[in-house]
């Protein structure tokens, strides 16, 4: 075996028996030792469960908003900000072409028109989404049922709230066009998302209502969602999809434009951006106090030690050597406390997660709980680096050994 190999043996095989020790234990229920476990184990326990909240914010923001409007619209290039959208005429064979596009997962049409609610106390302006794809409004489905027919829509349990209205009652809704149509709704079920400013603009239906409103064909709608399996794939699939509709024109002759959920709702997304801000301050932070603590425990280590670094001298080891031997030592401390960090910031994180236990101001935050995730690649990713940082971070202090004599030492004993 080379010798630096046998060497370095050496120096692991001295470190454990150090650490493992009788004497190391009594040592290490020193306060100043036990501060520095102490502060390993907040800081990375603070930084799990940062991760874990700030990326189960973006999933349970990003399933809302996606809920509402999908991954990706596409729509008539010649519409304006509103949702009164001019009509795209589509053909099978596009929906075919949308739905071979690598992650894509669901292709629907839908259709959009603003409206007054209007009943014997109040009135509310909104948008009348017709649609044919329930499966998010069936998991914030609160009360009631999903609409059967034209005449039957879901709305917002803010919005019956606001207009004192209850499941079987019903309404007249009014669409301003050339001229003023009028259609009742009798209400099917309630909804509830935690997203108020959606919650109380929209109301579902059939897509027909729309349709016969604005004297539309069958293959005409206000424009194509699109769902995909996994939001690392929005941007690639965006694309595909621009590419796959943007030189090609309907049988009427539009052309089509291509939006994400993101370009859709920037004012959201930016807010979310600031979330990931934040948990890099606070994940620098944490580094910050848990590198002071490891060093801290390393300087302490080594003068606890200092007759037998003293001795090793005198017996032929180098500075080197020596400060391998403490630098181990420290990563053993830095390995217990990453240990048990992870451990209870996943505890956290689980218990928050089956419980619920940590709640929100909904009409703030869209959600009424503390959301969690589970990024298995982020957490181990935080891990490693945290293990970079610490062992860079006990180069320094480690140069403490150099500077001890062994005849000061001797002298000193």
């Amino acid at each position: 075996m080379p010798k630096t190999q046998r060497s370095y043996k050496a120096e692991w095989k001295i470190a454990q028996k150090l650490y493992f020790s009788d004497e190391h234990n009594r040592r290490s229920s020193r306060p100043a030792v036990r501060v520095a476990l102490i502060g390993i184990i907040i800081g990375v326990m603070v930084m799990t469960v940062a991760i874990s909240v700030v990326v189960g914010f973006k999933q349970e923001i990003t399933q809302k908003v996606a809920g509402f409007g999908s991954h990706i619209q596409v729509v008539n290039f010649d519409n304006n900000s509103t949702y009164e959208l001019n009509p795209i005429q589509y053909s099978d064979s596009l929906i075919e072409v949308l739905q071979g596009i690598p992650h894509v997962t669901h292709v629907s049409t839908f259709v959009s028109k603003p409206g007054i609610i209007k009943t014997d106390s109040a009135f509310q302006g909104i948008v009348f989404k017709g649609t044919d794809y329930w499966d998010y409004f069936t998991q914030n489905l609160v009360e009631g049922a999903l609409p059967q027919n034209t005449n039957e829509v879901l709305i917002s349990t803010e919005l019956a709230n606001q207009l004192q209205l209850q499941v079987g009652e019903n309404f007249l809704c009014y669409f301003i066009q050339e001229n003023l149509r009028v259609r009742r709704f009798y209400i099917a079920g309630l909804y509830n998302t935690c997203m108020s400013e959606l919650d109380k603009l929209f109301i579902l239906g059939d897509i027909d209502v729309v349709r016969q409103l604005n004297a539309w064909q069958d293959n005409q709608a206000s424009g194509i969602e699109i769902l995909v399996d996994d939001l690392r794939h929005l941007d690639a699939t965006t694309h595909a999809v621009y590419y796959a509709t943007a030189n090609r024109l309907s049988e009427s002759g539009e052309a089509y434009y291509t939006q994400n959920l993101e370009q859709l709702n920037p004012n959201i997304f930016g807010w979310l951006d600031l979330l990931d801000m934040n948990v890099v301050i606070i994940i620098v932070l944490m580094l910050c106090v848990s590198g002071f603590s490891i060093v801290t425990g390393l300087i302490i280590l080594i003068l606890d030690s200092v007759s037998l670094i003293g001795t090793l001298k005198a017996l032929g080891a180098s500075n080197q050597f020596v400060r391998r031997i403490f630098i181990y030592q420290a990563l053993m401390l830095i390995g217990k406390g990453m240990l048990w960090g992870n451990a209870i910031g996943l505890g956290i994180c689980a218990l928050q997660y089956f419980t619920h236990l940590i709640p929100l101001d909904a009409a703030s935050y869209y959600v009424s709980y503390v959301p969690m995730a589970f990024p298995w690649g982020g957490w181990l990713a935080l891990n490693v680096g945290v293990l970079l940082v610490s062992w860079m971070v006990l180069l320094a202090p480690s140069a403490i050994v150099t500077q001890i004599s062994p005849a000061k030492v001797m002298h000193f004993e």
